[in-house]
């Protein structure tokens, strides 16, 4: 079903490389509201570190978000030394092809990763690029998330319940 992930993991730090490397993933795409900065922009512990032991193994990386505040992803952006995309427009496809393209990877190449299922997780099944859910750091979210929130917390249910 195009609202499920292809892997649901608790957190970013959670993806293994032997699980890209199995699944023929050479580049991420990352969300950064709720993914790798909480409400008040605190970023998710050891996300550096986590990064960098990633490229060193090869594993490409490109943020792409939705929020229009550049200011906010470039600074996430220059922290972890990785291209970005501001104003994605997930679930549109523009702007996670536009990743890809940056990374110089195939869809098929790409993993999508991010907390909401409507924007990261459908954007990413539409592109036929490889979902990744994974759990909001902070339980505060902006008001047009929050509306979303429990019909994803439904999908996640059945899901975990293996009814794909």
């Amino acid at each position: 079903m195009i609202l499920y992930p292809d892997l649901y993991v608790n957190n970013v730090k959670k993806i293994e490389y032997e699980m890209l490397k199995q699944n023929c993933i050479k580049g991420l795409i990352l969300d950064v509201d709720n993914t790798l900065l909480d409400y008040y922009k605190n970023m998710l512990d050891g996300i550096e570190e986590w990064c960098k032991e990633m490229k060193k193994k090869g594993i490409k990386f490109c943020i792409a978000s939705n929020s229009n505040n550049r200011d906010k992803v470039n600074s996430v952006s220059e922290k972890l030394g990785i291209p970005y995309i501001f104003f994605a427009k997930k679930p549109l496809k523009g702007g996670l092809n536009r990743a890809a393209k940056l990374m110089g990877l195939k869809n098929e190449e790409v993993a999508v990763v991010g907390d909401q299922i409507f924007t990261d997780v459908l954007g990413a099944n539409r592109c036929k690029m490889f979902s990744i859910l994974v759990d909001p750091i902070n339980e505060k979210d902006m008001f047009v998330t929050i509306i979303k929130r429990p019909i994803e917390n439904l999908i996640k249910k059945n899901y975990k319940k293996g009814d794909k």
